[in-house]
């Protein structure tokens, strides 16, 4: 009987010996996206990237920010899957808080973004944020 197949393709598949998704009972899996590979996604299908892993208990850490038309539709989509016994929802911080008073008129005018990075997204019931500022993201994360 041939053995487990390992994943040789760099897609994002786990490898056989990592635990299902959604039962990590030692710890909080957290999945750190990069900008890299988010770039050649659609708007939806980094909106279902996202989703996916945090519906499965999952933290989002994107190397890159959404743009905010990507967020507004996360919040939109995310809203439409909330179920009280299945899905309760995301919690979403960025740092560097994305400022538009910062953002000249030509900036705005030529279409260039803020610098806006590091975005965490995970499962409300499963993420608080007990401080942000200009310079730290500090979440508590629960097992679940």
């Amino acid at each position: 009987m041939p053995g487990p197949t390992p994943n040789v393709d760099g897609g994002d598949l786990p490898s056989d010996d990592s635990p299902p998704d959604g039962d990590s009972s030692d710890g909080v899996r957290i999945d750190m996206i990069s900008g890299a590979r988010m770039e050649g996604l659609t708007g939806m299908e980094k909106i279902r990237l996202i989703l996916d892993g945090v519906r499965d208990g999952n933290i989002v850490i994107l190397e890159e920010g959404l743009s905010p038309d990507e967020e507004s539709k996360l919040i939109e989509v995310t809203m439409t899957e909330i179920s009280p016994d299945d899905f309760t929802g995301i919690e979403i911080e960025t740092y560097p808080k994305a400022e538009t008073s910062d953002q000249s008129f030509l900036d705005k005018l030529m279409g260039r973004k803020s610098a806006q990075k590091l975005t965490v997204i995970g499962p409300a019931n499963r993420i608080e944020t007990l401080h942000k500022d200009e310079n730290l993201i500090s979440t508590l994360v629960s097992r679940k």
